[in-house]
Parts: structure tokens; C-alpha cells; sequence
């Protein structure tokens, strides 16, 4: 017997992005819609988000603006307990602030670990009761970073905040694994994209990480959303509790 070809559409699925205002989520909201999915993009600033799911309905795709802040963790639980559940959820909101941690303040700790973990972690928590009371399975996408797996210097609260992302992935996919939901994260190395480009203004920056991806350059976002499509589709079906490194060989010297 030949084997199905696999399928990477998402027709008829309900797909929720959060931080999909710019950079990675709208990438990743954009192309989950191209791949048939009614796509969710959720942000705080309601014009970015407005105007990017009119793009996609214009190009005939399903696309809503949802406007909410997910450091409010009440107030998004209850935006996503009124609603259908959701098939597949990019849990992509984040932030970072580098700096040594000699000069590491406490709301610096708040701003990172409070969005990247905290408020990542009760989002889930909130799209997944949906998923398991509709009963139909589900996937979601952590958005993690290789960060999630070395070290680097001026990003302790970033490193710390992924991390802790991984192992709570690795934690929630045997948890959710009796009721189907897969549980993944995608780990990107530095993506060209607004919140990176102040970076690479600097040439000892730019060469210093260079010459630590083996493949000689930076991501692009479409290479990331690809990513989120294949976890958010049929073909990662046995796929859960796993990172999916896109890191140009980083992680791999």
C-alpha cells in the first residue's frame, strides 16, 4: 500500500495568533490563511491588526482582528471563553530587553518573563480548556527561540523566559496528550524583522552572530511561518513535546 501524500492545508480550521500586529505573528497569520484556515489575529493595536485581516479577506482568505492584551490574563481568558475553540493556537507574543544583568532592573524582569512566560503560559491555559471542552483535538505553538537552548551574553531574562517555555511545552504535551492536543515550539535564531533591526545596526553585532549560524545569514519570517503551518497541520500529527529548531546550525556547533 502507498502512503497518503502528506497535507499541510488548514481548510476549515481555526487558527489564533497571537503578537500578529507585525514580524513573525503576521507572517505566520498570513500564511496559515493562505493555507486554508479561518485565522484569529490577535494584538493591542487595533489598526495593525484591523488592516492586516482586511488585506486577507480582500485576497479571499478567512481573517478577523481580535484586539487584546495577553499580559491581562483575566481579561483575555474571558475574550477566549465567549468564543468557539480554536483548532491551532501560535502562542507568539514576546519581547526582550538585552542588557548585562548588572543593569537588569525589576520591571525589566516583569516586561520579559511577564509576557514571555507568564502571560504565555495562562494564554495557553485559556485556549486549551476551549480545545478540550469542543473535543476535538488541537495543536499549539509555543514560540520559542534558540535562545530556549544556549546562552548568550546581555540576555539573561530572555534566555530564562525561554527556557522556562520549554519546559512547560514539554510539561502541557503530556498533559494534553490524552485529549489530542499537540503541544510544540518553533526556535528561531535572529529573524529579520522590525524588533531585530535596531541590532544589526551594529557591525560587531551583526558579524559576532553571523559567525555563529553555519549557514552564514539571518532568518526570514516566511521561513518561520512555515514552520507553524507544518505544526498546525495533519503532517506533525505524531508530533508533540518536541522544539523545532530554525537556527541556521546554532544550536548544532
Amino acid at each position: 500500500m502507498s502512503a497518503a501524500a502528506p497535507s499541510f492545508r488548514l481548510d476549515g480550521r481555526r487558527v489564533l495568533v497571537t503578537g500578529a500586529g507585525r514580524g513573525i505573528g503576521l507572517a505566520i497569520a498570513q500564511a496559515c490563511a493562505a493555507s486554508g484556515g479561518e485565522v484569529t489575529l490577535c494584538a493591542r493595536t487595533a489598526s495593525e491588526i484591523g488592516e492586516a485581516a482586511a488585506e486577507l479577506r480582500a485576497q479571499g482568505f478567512e481573517a478577523e482582528a481580535l484586539v487584546a492584551d495577553v499580559t491581562d490574563v483575566a481579561g483575555f481568558a474571558a475574550l477566549i471563553a465567549a468564543r468557539p475553540a480554536f483548532d491551532a493556537f501560535v502562542n507568539n507574543a514576546g519581547t526582550n530587553r538585552p542588557k548585562p544583568l548588572t543593569e537588569v532592573t525589576e520591571e525589566d524582569y516583569d516586561a520579559v518573563l511577564g509576557l514571555n512566560l507568564r502571560s504565555a503560559i495562562f494564554a495557553a491555559k485559556a485556549v486549551t480548556a476551549r480545545m478540550i471542552d469542543a473535543g476535538r483535538g488541537g495543536s499549539v505553538i509555543n514560540m520559542s527561540s534558540q535562545m530556549g537552548h544556549v546562552g548568550a551574553a546581555h540576555r539573561t531574562l530572555y534566555c530564562a523566559s525561554k527556557w522556562g517555555l520549554e519546559g512547560f511545552t514539554k510539561a502541557l504535551a503530556v498533559e494534553l496528550a490524552p485529549h489530542r492536543i499537540r503541544v510544540n515550539t518553533i526556535c528561531p535564531t535572529f529573524i529579520e524583522t522590525p524588533m531585530t533591526e535596531p541590532y544589526f545596526r551594529d557591525p560587531a553585532f551583526k558579524a559576532e552572530v553571523l559567525s555563529k549560524i553555519p549557514l552564514g545569514r539571518t532568518g526570514r519570517v516566511d521561513e518561520v511561518a512555515g514552520a507553524a503551518v507544518f505544526l498546525a497541520s495533519d503532517s506533525a500529527s505524531l508530533m508533540t513535546g518536541s522544539a523545532l529548531m530554525l537556527d541556521g546550525g546554532w544550536t548544532a556547533l
